[in-house]
């Protein structure tokens, strides 16, 4: 019996040895800390740009409500690492379609940016209504020309809805002054960014207290300016070929009804999917056209798709 015991002992004794020697290596001393914090992943803290502008109209960064608040959107879009890809895969396929609408209209190419935050470069649908890469509402598609209906809704087509955008932007322009401003009545109306312009006695965004939305939505809006100009300042690493590029398209008018689109599609070598893909305005699988509306629709051009 006392042999039995002083084995258990020793085996225990051995067993809290080995506790001592593995809690000895694994403590962690000053120099195996530092270590792990430079060859593990790390997050940095960002340098704001001393100068960053919307439009040409500066943002007035030494002021430090601005600083934090431009600070916060930086961090926020640099480290939401997926999205800020998918930000630059879009833009190198959408921008070039937006860019001439914008310069047509005399309306900054820094509107672009305006979209991404809008969508995320997507036709996107919002609780309240709003629709498409511009995040039109209905009442506003209409009174500027778009048809929207559950048949066809324009607000889906990206050249069209550049085009309301542009003519929103423009009379937001001139009814509050500045560039910054319109964008801000773009997400919040040209009455109520007048209203509270009037309340508080400012002339100039940046002195708004606003609610949480349109509050950071110029920053939003720079932030996404900012980092999609500057990749590798950012840490984004891409090559050319990683990026979406647009497939080549004609129009094809159409000024009768449209009873089945499977077959429309087949007639120019294609299927369904690939023609609601280039016309997602198209919002079922026949048109209506009761009134003998000329459409354009877009056909892409062979070879781009088995």
């Amino acid at each position: 019996m006392k042999i039995v015991q002083k084995i258990l002992a020793l085996v225990g004794l051995l067993s809290l040895c080995a506790l001592f020697i593995n809690a000895f290596q694994e403590a962690p001393t000053d120099e195996n800390f530092e270590t792990k914090l430079i060859n593990d992943y790390n997050v940095y803290a960002l340098q704001v740009p001393e100068k960053l502008d919307f439009a040409g109209e500066p943002m007035p960064l030494d002021n430090p409500d601005i600083l934090e608040r431009m600070d916060r959107e930086l961090l926020v879009n640099t480290y939401w690492q997926s999205n800020g890809l998918l930000m630059f895969k879009r833009s190198k396929k959408y921008f070039p379609i937006i860019e001439p609408i914008l310069a047509k209209h005399g309306v900054p190419d820094d509107f672009k940016y305006l979209a991404v935050i809008e969508s995320g470069l997507t036709n996107a649908v919002s609780p309240a209504g709003a629709r498409g890469f511009w995040q039109i509402m209905p009442a506003t598609g209409r009174e500027n020309g778009l048809e929207v209906n559950n048949n066809v809704d324009e607000r889906y087509n990206l050249e069209m809805a550049t085009e309301v955008a542009c003519r929103y932007l423009l009379r937001a322009k001139e009814q509050l002054g500045s560039w910054t401003l319109a964008a801000a009545a773009y997400n919040a109306g040209n009455a109520g960014v007048s209203r509270r312009l009037k309340e508080q006695n400012v002339s100039e965004y940046y002195d708004l207290l606003l609610g949480e939305e349109t509050g950071r939505y110029m920053f939003r809006i720079v932030a996404l300016k900012e980092i999609l100009s500057n990749p590798d300042t950012y840490g984004f690493n891409f090559r050319d070929k990683d990026l979406y590029t647009p497939v080549p398209t004609y129009k094809v008018e159409v000024d009768t009804a449209v009873t089945d689109f499977t077959k429309f599609a087949e007639n120019y070598g294609i299927n369904y999917k690939i023609l609601k893909l280039h016309n997602p305005w198209l919002r079922e699988p026949h048109l209506n056209n009761r009134s003998r509306k000329q459409y354009y629709i877009d056909i892409p051009e062979e070879g781009y798709y088995n």
